[in-house]
């Protein structure tokens, strides 16, 4: 039994020295993600892009929906539809994949500035703005300011 009090007691010193040295560490940065995705010139690109694929699939719906009003016989008219619906599966996956991969390439351009900051900013961690009550240091224009002036 004193053994584990023991134990039980050196665990718990550990825990303060451990909370301790981290109480002395550089700090803990916090980031808008959404302000800085919304300055961000590629973030924006991406986002025309998107629009403008979702544009056109609205675009191929009311030409088809124009082309199967003329249709007259209910032979016609189901064949037209499963076709239709076979190509604008495709066209949906396509739209799909497109907005995923530029998603992807945002979040990777800005989290790369943000180690940057990071390191130059001796931070231990970054985190999202919303989880900081109190404390922490805003890096979100510091982020905003290396995504405009390197090759990301």
């Amino acid at each position: 039994m004193k053994n584990l009090k023991l134990a039980a007691l050196l665990m718990t010193a550990g825990l303060f020295i451990t909370l301790g040295n981290q109480a002395n560490a550089a700090g803990v940065g916090y980031i808008d993600y959404q302000k800085v995705q919304d300055s961000f010139p590629f973030a924006q690109q991406a986002v025309k892009e998107i629009d403008a694929k979702a544009l056109e699939m609205q675009q191929y719906m009311v030409d088809k929906e124009k082309q199967y009003k003329a249709l007259d016989t209910p032979l016609k008219k189901q064949n037209f539809e499963d076709q239709t619906a076979r190509e604008f599966k495709l066209k949906q996956d396509a739209y799909m994949r497109l907005k995923s991969d530029k998603e992807e390439q945002v979040y990777n351009k800005i989290q790369a500035a943000t180690k940057q900051v990071l390191v130059e900013q001796k931070l231990d961690a970054i985190v999202d703005y919303r989880v900081i009550f109190v404390g922490g240091v805003d890096i979100s224009d510091l982020v905003i300011q290396k995504l405009k002036s390197s090759q990301f």
